[in-house]
């Protein structure tokens, strides 16, 4: 264990951790937990080998789906300290601009921008009463470099989730909330990997020479490897701590330099 993961860090701390089955959210809800936090979990599906009462099966994407999260974190913690909107993706056909339909937009905003300020408008009375708490939105490096190909409705709702976050930040922190955003860039989870192995696998080379062409592919990553889901969740777990307790209305990018401007 690192000097930054203390075992009391989220001592007394009541968490939610939106998409917190697999990737990225996975590694932030492990993170939080070893500091000592109260984590909570949403998912579609639950994992087999997880605890069922650490998850909260639900598609945050819906309103409904929304409302039974917040109703049953509320029923379970009476409050929360700290809400981690993770959860997010794309299942849009490649193509280009005329591939995507209403649907297809509709779909992409709904699970990374609707699904993010649904919870935080569930969660922030109870923060606002208590004058305390902290959000924090996982956006992408996308919004600053689109990909048209299949990703430009995933790309423009983080831009959207992004913009948001600055502007609720100017709101609820003269109340004692913090919101932040963390926007990383080409990160090895689990799902990653295995696109890497079929990448490998349809141009006959070995799984190092795929994930460089993929890399290069997204304009090189200039420490020349992608992000690992623990690093992120090491970034958002300092956001989320005390050590951080001066920083809100922030973007913090993680993406091993990817992207070229300043």
């Amino acid at each position: 264990m690192n000097a930054f993961s203390e075992a009391n860090e989220f001592s007394g701390k009541r968490i939610l951790v939106s998409g917190g089955s697999k990737g990225i959210g996975e590694a932030i809800v492990s993170r939080l937990r070893r500091g000592g936090g109260s984590v909570l979990a949403t998912a579609r599906s639950i994992p087999a080998s997880s605890k069922p009462e650490e998850f909260i099966q639900s598609d945050g994407s819906t309103r409904m789906g929304a409302d039974h999260i917040v109703k049953t974190t509320l029923e379970r913690f009476g409050g929360l300290d700290i809400l981690i909107n993770s959860v997010g993706g794309s299942s849009a056909p490649g193509g280009g601009f005329m591939a995507l339909t209403d649907d297809v937009w509709q779909q992409e905003f709904e699970l990374n921008l609707f699904s993010a300020v649904r919870l935080d408008r569930g969660f922030l009375p109870a923060m606002l009463k208590q004058r305390s708490g902290v959000i924090i939105h996982v956006s992408s490096i996308q919004r600053t470099l689109p990909l048209f190909e299949a990703t430009l409705g995933y790309a423009a709702a983080k831009a959207a989730l992004t913009n948001y976050s600055k502007g609720l930040s100017k709101e609820v922190s003269p109340q004692g909330i913090r919101v932040n955003s963390v926007a990383p860039g080409f990160t090895e989870t689990e799902a990653a990997t295995k696109l890497i192995e079929r990448l490998a696998a349809e141009s006959g080379t070995d799984t190092g020479g795929a994930r460089q062409n993929l890399m290069k592919s997204l304009g090189g990553i200039p420490l020349g490897r992608p992000n690992r889901p623990e690093e992120v969740a090491e970034l958002v777990a300092f956001l989320a701590s005390d050590r951080a307790a001066s920083i809100t209305g922030s973007e913090y990018v993680i993406d091993g330099g990817n992207i070229p401007t300043v």
